[in-house]
């Protein structure tokens, strides 16, 4: 006796129809959709989170390194491992608000951010900016931070582009410690 192979979904237990799509589950990302831990004006004193990391240790607020103007930070919504920021301590809005010292010592963590990533992960590339302003798409807008994200060849597949999930490796506290490792003294 032959079976007859039938190519309709059959009913899962609880799940759903079955739809041939896979999926990659990433709870975590709804704290991000959702707005958690946002600003709630643009104050220093309205729950800046970038203004609230340098009081945390380094481990806590995901700190790679600290400065006298600046720290650099992990992203906690990466776009690919270490992905970092460089982040002046005061509250400003605009690049232009930066001072002559903040402004250098911006420009000086990019460059070691830039060495730590090439040393510790082999970066073979940089996307490097800033979104001024929310209609530029900076989600932290009433605080400037810079973006440091690597980029190697070949890390852009399937995954972002056909299904809208970033697979990342490696945990936050991991790339922290390796890069803080990493930074140039």
């Amino acid at each position: 006796m032959l079976a007859v192979m039938t190519s309709e979904p059959q009913q899962g237990q609880g799940a759903g129809v079955p739809d041939a799509f896979q999926r990659l589950w990433t709870p975590h990302r709804m704290a991000y959709i959702q707005g958690e831990n946002k600003p709630t004006g643009p104050g220093a004193g309205d729950g800046c989170p970038f203004c609230a990391i340098p009081a945390e240790s380094d481990e806590d607020g995901l700190v790679i390194s600290r400065g006298e103007h600046v720290y650099a930070v992990l992203n906690l919504y990466p776009y690919n491992s270490g992905h970092l920021m460089v982040v002046p301590y005061r509250h400003v809005a605009d690049y232009t608000d930066l001072d002559a010292a903040e402004t250098v010592e911006l420009a000086e963590f990019t460059k070691r951010a830039m060495t730590a990533l090439r040393t510790a992960s082999a970066a073979q590339g940089f996307n490097i900016g800033m979104n001024q302003g929310g209609v530029a798409g900076a989600g932290i807008a009433a605080h400037l931070h810079q973006h440091v994200v690597p980029r190697w060849g070949g890390d852009v597949n399937f995954m972002p582009v056909v299904g809208h999930t970033k697979v990342l490796p490696q945990l936050l506290a991991d790339t922290r410690k390796m890069l803080a490792d990493a930074w140039p003294r």
